[in-house]
């Protein structure tokens, strides 16, 4: 009669799909969160995790669910790029994250600017937040919008749970 389709049998927990990329400690997926001052989340984005932060800041910035750039961006090190800093300041948006050890460059900035260094926990506490669905935790969707989508739906959970 006719060829009989076999299905592949893929194992559960097996990362593959759109944005995955290979680390030191295997494969995984990255998620970039912009947040307000009280952790709320403003935008998102999913990338494989192997691309650089650095990369990733600029994006985020477009994908604002407002028009309100934020005058002060707080971030790790990370971040420490002089080309990024000028970019972002030229946006009007002053990137405030300690310099590395090993910078040979001179500063771009006092410790003045560290302090609001301090308050970075309402970014990892918002992340905490997403991290409460379990569905975030470990990516099981093999497409990176259907997973992005659940991001957002996490996110607008979280922002009718703080209102």
């Amino acid at each position: 009669m006719g060829r009989r389709l076999r299905r592949r049998h893929v194992r559960p927990g097996k990362k593959r799909g759109d944005r995955v990329g290979l680390t030191k400690r295997g494969k995984g997926t990255k998620i970039m969160v912009l947040t307000d001052a009280q952790g709320l989340p403003l935008a998102t984005e999913v990338e494989a995790a192997n691309v650089a932060e650095v990369n990733l800041i600029e994006p985020l910035l477009d994908e604002a669910v407002t028009s309100h750039v934020p005058s002060r961006l707080v971030y790790d090190k990370a971040a420490d790029c002089d080309a990024l800093r000028d970019r972002l300041a030229e946006r009007g948006v002053d990137l405030i994250c300690p310099h590395r050890k090993n910078r040979v460059r001179k500063k771009k900035q006092d410790g003045r600017k560290l302090r609001r260094y301090r308050r970075r926990w309402t970014v990892e506490r918002s992340i905490a937040w997403l991290h409460a669905f379990k569905r975030l935790v470990v990516r099981n969707e093999f497409y990176a919008h259907l997973y992005h989508g659940f991001i957002k739906l996490a996110c607008m959970i979280v922002c009718f749970r703080r209102l």
